[in-house]
């Protein structure tokens, strides 16, 4: 092992939940360039090479390395990046990877995505005729054959064929060695994160049974296979898998919609969505997944809290369509009018007369309406 990190690339903003993509054996990040792109509008995305592919040094791995190594480098590499936790998706060896992160460190990720993989990879003997005959005769061998077991006829993606023969033959056998040894089914039922499958229906290296085998073992997790895929699905069917992981990944828009109507009411919610165009679609998903789905579900503080310091900074910045938008929601969140009156004397401090004399005239119209709507 060496202190090197993992070869990446990151994209998306450095402020959205980071989703980590794992890469299957013989291929480099090139594996998501079809689906990485799409969701870097919602997740900071960072994908990795294993060791001896695409980028990433060779040398990070040796000879019996585990399943659990692997893990461990790319927790390093979380770390390196200031990325505590974060979603996970993989493929095949980066799928076991991920199963491996939620049993071992269920502290580390939010929600996890295993694409063609397996709890185990039909035992040890074949890995280990691999591993022998790529540290004899190189990658031609194997690489030749790549086309067959990652793809249906005619497809192919010449990239990662080319990913397949350019990697390196020590750290590649190093990586079939962790496949040789992996078994988790013992551990699946562990597993409390929120759990998708995704199996390519004509995937003869990890086929349906395996990720059906998963998902009936995981608690509350989902399973989706695609027509017409094999074991490369993200690159041989990227919009069917970026349909699947959207719908997966997306629970804290979900989660975030729910707070923001409970916080501001339906008509209000309501009134918003029907406003909503093409245009500000992507702003109105923002709010939802990072406002109401990241800083509002964040139980550190109480929503009470969270009013107090909202209408404070709404006041400080003269946003008295806010204002009175969030007077409402403080009364949604426990706060009594003298509390609401409270808070503004306070900005009058520290945010000057004339601010909390506007924010007064504000809140006094809004629970006025308050008072008439009720009475």
């Amino acid at each position: 092992m060496t202190d090197k990190p993992l070869h990446h690339h990151a994209e998306g903003s450095a402020t959205a939940p980071p989703l980590l993509l794992g890469p299957s054996l013989g291929t480099s990040y090139a594996l998501w360039d079809k689906v990485a792109p799409e969701l870097s509008l919602t997740h900071r995305v960072i994908r990795w090479d294993l060791p001896g592919h695409g980028g990433s040094a060779p040398d990070l791995i040796g000879p019996g390395a585990t399943v659990a190594d692997l893990a461990d480098l790319v927790l390093a590499l979380a770390d390196s990046l200031g990325v505590d936790r974060f979603a996970y998706a993989g493929v095949s060896l980066g799928g076991a990877v991920g199963l491996h992160l939620a049993v071992h460190h269920p502290e580390r990720v939010s929600s996890l995505a295993v694409i063609c993989s397996s709890a185990h990879f039909n035992g040890s003997k074949p890995w280990e005729e691999r591993a022998a005959l790529v540290r004899r005769d190189g990658l031609a061998p194997v690489a030749a054959t790549a086309d067959a077991r990652w793809f249906t006829a005619p497809f192919t993606v010449p990239r990662l064929v080319q990913d397949h023969r350019d990697a390196d033959p020590a750290a590649y056998a190093a990586c079939c060695d962790a496949l040789a040894a992996f078994d988790i089914r013992d551990r699946l039922s562990s597993i409390a994160v929120p759990t998708l499958l995704i199996a390519g229906r004509e995937d003869p290296a990890t086929p349906p049974a395996h990720l059906r085998e998963i998902a009936d073992a995981v608690p509350g997790s989902a399973l989706v296979e695609i027509p017409g895929a094999s074991h490369l699905a993200p690159a041989q069917c990227p919009e069917a898998v970026l349909t699947a992981l959207r719908a997966h990944f997306g629970s804290g828009a979900r989660r975030g919609m729910e707070v923001r109507r409970e916080v501001l009411g339906d008509a209000h919610v309501d009134r918003a969505q029907a406003r909503q165009t093409p245009f500000t679609a992507r702003f109105q998903d923002f709010i939802s997944r990072y406002a109401w789905g990241e800083i509002w579900t964040d139980p550190t503080l109480s929503r009470r809290e969270r009013s107090m310091i909202t209408l404070t900074a709404l006041v400080a910045h003269g946003h008295h369509d806010e204002l009175a938008m969030h007077v409402r929601a403080a009364r949604r969140n426990g706060l009594t009018p003298q509390e609401i009156g409270a808070v503004l004397l306070q900005t009058a401090v520290y945010c000057g007369v004339p601010a909390a004399n506007s924010a007064f005239a504000v809140a006094q119209r809004v629970l006025a309406e308050e008072d008439t709507a009720g009475g």
